[in-house]
Parts: C-alpha cells; sequence; structure tokens
C-alpha cells in the first residue's frame, strides 16, 4: 500500500540545489505530489516534499540526499497527524449568546414555547431545530477505505473527515455514529431508534454484502432519506466520468459494453446505475457466487476477468487489488477507470501508454463530489426516500460542470456541490422510483 512520506529538506538558495535534490527522487522512481517552501532564512529555503512510497520501499533516499552538497535531509513531517490532532469537527452555535436575554430565549424558559410548537405540530421541528442539517454517519468500521475491517474507533478519522466535508462544502452538520455491532438487524435496529435525531443516514464504510441489506431494512422502517455512500455516492460519480469519458471517445454510454470487476458494495452500486440510466450490456466478475447472482438479478452478466478485458468497451475496478489489472490486457479505445484507493488496478499513465482512450483512478473519480450535494438536496426538498432520478440528476450535474477533456470538475469547488443539490432538489419533485 502506498503512504505518503512528508519530507523536511534544507536547500541552499542558489541555482541547481533543489533540481539536485529532485534528481535523487526521480532516481528512486518517485513522484512528487506535493511541493511546498517553508520558509526561508540566511541564504537557506526549507522545503516540504510530500512523496507516495509503497511500504517496502528503499528509504536509503534519504541519506542520499543527506550526502548532497547543497542540500540537508531534516526529517519528516508529522503534517497528516498535526491535520487530525484535536480532531477535524467540533459543535458551534448557530447565533451569538452574548446576553442573559439570548440565553433564556434558546434555553429555560423561553425554549418550553418551542417544545410545545413541537409537540402540538410535529411539522414544526423542520422550522425550529437543525434537524433538516444534520446527518448522521454511521459506520461499524467493517469496510474502512482501502484498509478492511479495523473496527469502528479506527474508522472514526474517515467519519469525521466526512463531517468536516459536509461542512465545508455545503453546511450541513454531519455527526459521527460508530457501532460497536456487525449483525444487520441489531444495526437497523440501533438505528432506527435515534433516527429522530437526523434529517438523514448516511450508512459508510459498512462491509458487503450486509450493507445491502442494512441499507434496505432501513428504507423501510424510517420515513427518512437513508444512502450507503460507498455504493451509490460512489455509483453517482462514476455515472457522470463515464458520461464524459464516454462522449469524449466518441461513444454512446448506453449501447457500450461495461465490464464491472468488483462486485462490493462500490461494484455493485455502478451496476445498478448504470442499468438504472440505460447501459444494456453490463459484465462483471467477482470470487463470490453470491456477488454474481446479485449482479445477475440486476440484468448483468457473469464474466471472468479476462473475459471482461476482451470483450468491455469500458472498465470499471473497485476490487482493492493493487495491479491486478494487467498492461497487456488493455485494449486500444478502452476506457478504464481503476477507482481502488489508495493503489488502482492499473495505473492510469501505464493504461494510456498501452492504449486505453482514457483512464483514471479514485484520486480523482472520487465520491465527495457527490455525497455533500445528494444528503442538502434531499434535506432541503424533506423527502423520505432518495430515488433514481435524483442519483442521476445529481450525475448529470457533475458530467456537465466538468471543463475541457476533465471526466469531473474539481471536487472543492463550492459551487459544483450547490448545483448537484440544486439538481437533486429539483429531480426530487418529480414522480419517484425509490432505490
Amino acid at each position: 500500500m502506498k503512504i505518503p512520506e512528508i519530507l523536511i529538506v534544507e536547500t541552499i538558495h542558489q541555482p541547481g540545489s533543489l533540481a539536485s535534490v529532485l534528481l535523487v527522487i526521480a532516481e528512486a522512481g518517485l513522484a512528487i505530489e506535493h511541493l511546498t517552501a517553508l520558509r526561508r532564512d540566511q541564504g537557506r529555503t526549507l522545503w516540504e516534499i510530500t512523496l507516495e512510497m509503497d511500504e517496502e520501499a528503499d528509504r536509503s533516499l534519504y541519506d542520499r540526499i543527506d550526502q548532497l552538497p547543497n542540500a540537508r535531509f531534516v526529517g519528516k513531517s508529522d503534517r497528516v497527524f498535526n491535520r487530525h490532532r484535536g480532531g477535524k469537527i467540533k459543535t458551534v452555535a448557530s447565533l451569538p449568546i452574548n446576553t442573559l436575554q439570548v440565553l433564556r430565549d434558546i434555553y429555560t424558559p423561553g425554549v418550553a414555547r418551542v417544545c410545545l410548537a413541537i409537540k402540538q405540530d410535529p411539522q414544526a421541528v423542520h422550522d425550529f431545530t437543525n434537524l433538516d442539517n444534520t446527518v448522521a454517519i454511521v459506520t461499524n468500521g467493517t469496510a474502512v477505505l482501502g484498509l478492511g475491517n479495523i473496527g469502528p474507533l479506527a474508522g472514526l478519522p474517515v467519519m469525521e473527515g466526512k463531517a468536516a466535508l459536509f461542512a465545508d462544502l455545503v453546511g450541513i452538520s454531519g455527526v459521527p455514529i460508530l457501532l460497536n455491532e456487525t449483525r444487520p438487524d441489531r444495526i437497523v435496529d440501533i438505528v432506527a431508534a435515534m433516527e429522530l435525531s437526523f434529517g438523514a443516514i448516511q450508512l459508510e464504510d459498512i462491509a458487503a454484502p450486509e450493507c445491502f441489506e442494512i441499507e434496505q431494512k432501513l428504507r423501510e422502517r424510517i420515513a427518512k432519506p437513508v444512502l450507503h455512500d460507498d455504493q451509490h455516492g460512489t455509483a453517482v460519480v462514476a455515472l457522470a466520468a463515464l458520461t464524459n469519458a464516454a462522449r469524449q471517445a466518441g461513444r454512446s454510454l448506453r449501447d457500450s459494453v461495461v465490464g464491472q470487476i468488483g462486485l462490493g458494495a462500490a461494484g455493485t452500486g455502478i451496476v445498478r446505475l448504470l442499468r438504472a440510466y440505460g447501459v444494456e450490456r453490463v459484465l462483471g466478475a467477482d470470487r463470490s457466487p453470491d456477488a454474481i447472482a446479485r449482479l445477475v438479478t440486476m440484468g448483468g452478466e457473469g464474466a471472468s476477468l479476462e473475459e471482461i478485458m476482451a470483450r468491455a468497451d469500458i472498465v470499471v475496478a473497485t476490487t482493492g487489488v493493487k495491479g491486478l489489472i494487467k498492461p497487456e490486457w488493455v485494449r486500444p479505445g478502452q476506457v478504464i477507470l481503476a477507482l481502488s484507493n489508495p493503489d488502482p488496478e492499473i495505473e492510469p499513465l501505464l493504461a494510456r501508454e498501452r492504449g486505453a482512450a482514457f483512464a483514471a483512478d479514485g484520486k480523482g473519480i472520487n465520491n465527495v463530489l457527490a455525497f455533500p450535494g445528494l444528503f442538502k438536496g434531499a434535506l432541503s426538498a424533506r423527502v423520505t426516500r432518495f430515488s433514481d432520478a435524483m442519483l442521476m440528476a445529481a450525475a448529470e450535474a457533475i458530467a456537465q460542470l466538468a471543463r475541457g477533456d476533465e471526466l469531473v470538475p474539481d471536487a472543492l469547488d463550492k459551487n459544483v456541490h450547490e448545483r448537484v443539490a440544486a439538481a437533486v432538489r429539483e429531480a426530487a419533485a418529480e414522480p419517484m422510483m425509490v432505490i
């Protein structure tokens, strides 16, 4: 697995100093992810250099940098840990509490009037609380990123990250909920018992196949939007990317043969949405017979990995297996999305060198483009269910906002998320076919 190594290097401020450091890194076969000048003082510059290195990679390059006449290896930074220290989210008041009168209005005795108003008319909760702006981010930590079953506590940094993105991108309050439970019926009972606290439920990093049962039973039991992001958020962004990739390759997405390698949560969600979108032929490969059976119920066809690479015009991979797709399998003109993080099934550059018309990995095709706008749109529309129309509207909005030959737009562009939310809200007004 690739992990970020953040080097701190000091160079003499003269031509060629930084270049000599970069040459050592290049000779080690490493690519630079980020380069920042931290400070310049007394003729020396302190650099922060972020590399992605395999855990087993040779770290002797630190000594080689230190041996350069115009540079010094200072050490490694804890930038990633520093940005997590103390957590990434907090609850804040939405109005200043700066007088005794404000205190009495928002708490006792004034709050009693609002409580009684909601008791008399439960719909008033939408006007006088933050319910329509609050999402529960629920996990049991059984399928965290590419790390697997590391448990809910170890998954908390991911849940906080989701909450931070909700807050920053669309102004929603996301609340991490960690469940020390793996039994689907118990998880459903627990979430159903607390659902009154939230406007919507986002299921996150729950392993397949249990995630399918949990999501379905929650949708049947509570009248609020429930979405397993690993399935449907990923599917929305994949559909957006495939829409643009097919268009730029001169293909009709609906008429293309699409191969889905890996039929876990993400792969199954992608297949389901592609079929709803109108893609006629979807081939799927997975080691699990149950996963293939689910594929067939959705109108897909089981196939081997090699058959998919030989027959599919468009290939999507969500296996979590680094380097699974051999370069020699790539056919000229194929579109390949290798979405596993942190390591893709095939590096995009390598796929393009072998003739792929387009290739991308999970760093660019990321569900952060979808879930903030999906939930904001659903909450603002006050719907009780997500529908296929809402998911496809989100995908279309994302696709339309990409520029030039990009497959998807910048995930940090807040206008993108507002446009996605508006598209979802508009689609929510249409007759609903729930997912």
